[in-house]
C-alpha cells in the first residue's frame, strides 16, 4: 500500500468518518464444537479524531445496526435478531467508544473502549494495526486500520444455547472479532 503524508490544511482538525463501503465488521464463533460460523454487520457508522499521531488519546465513536447481521443464512440471521440473541427490537444498535490507547496510532497499538451490546456495557481491548494513509483522487484524506479481538457473548447477556447430547454446546461463548476500517476526512 502506498503511504503518503497529506499536506496540512483546514481539514486537519476535522473528524474522520468511517467509510462504510470500504470497511467490514466481521465475527466468528464455534458451532456444535466442530466448525466455525462467520458473519458480519453490514451497517456501521462512526467518527474519529486524533489519528494524526499527535493526540494524547484518539476519540472514536462507532455505531453498528444490530439488524444488519449477516451470516449467509437467512433463518439463522432471523434467530440472531430475536430476543434469544441481539433482540434488535429492543436494542437496535451496538456501540463502541474508545477510552484509552496503549501504543502509538502511527503503528500497532491496543485500543481499549466500552462496547455496548443488548444494553450491557463492558470494556474490550482490540489489537490494531495502522494500514496506511493516503490522499484519494478527489483530495480526501484516507487512513486504514485492521483490528482483532475476542469477547465472551455471555458478558453481554447473549446466553442462549443448547447442550449437545454428545457433550458441549451448540454455540461457543467466545466470539472472535475482525475489523477492517477505512476512514475518510473530506478535503477542505
Amino acid at each position: 500500500m502506498t503511504t503518503t503524508t497529506a499536506a496540512p490544511d483546514a481539514a486537519v482538525g476535522a473528524p474522520w468518518q468511517i467509510d462504510a463501503a470500504h470497511s467490514s465488521v466481521d465475527f466468528s464463533v464455534r458451532h456444535l464444537m466442530i466448525s466455525t460460523v462467520r458473519g458480519r454487520f453490514g451497517a456501521v457508522t462512526g467518527s474519529a479524531k486524533g489519528l494524526d499521531g499527535n493526540a494524547a488519546r484518539p476519540e472514536l465513536d462507532v455505531t453498528i445496526e444490530a439488524a444488519s447481521i449477516d451470516t449467509g443464512n437467512p433463518q439463522r440471521d432471523e434467530h440472531l435478531r430475536s430476543a434469544d440473541f441481539f433482540d434488535v427490537a429492543q436494542f437496535p444498535t451496538l456501540t463502541f467508544r474508545a477510552t484509552r490507547l496503549d501504543g502509538s496510532v502511527t503503528g500497532s497499538f491496543t485500543l481499549v473502549g466500552d462496547l455496548t451490546m443488548r444494553g450491557v456495557t463492558r470494556e474490550v481491548a482490540l489489537r490494531v494495526e495502522r494500514q496506511g494513509e493516503t490522499t484519494d483522487p478527489w483530495a480526501n484524506q484516507r487512513v486504514g486500520f485492521s483490528a482483532t479481538g475476542r469477547l465472551k457473548r455471555s458478558d453481554f447477556g447473549l446466553t442462549w444455547n443448547q447442550v449437545l447430547e454428545a457433550g458441549g454446546v451448540a454455540v461457543s461463548d467466545e466470539i472472535r472479532i475482525s475489523l477492517d476500517v477505512a476512514l475518510v476526512r473530506p478535503a477542505a
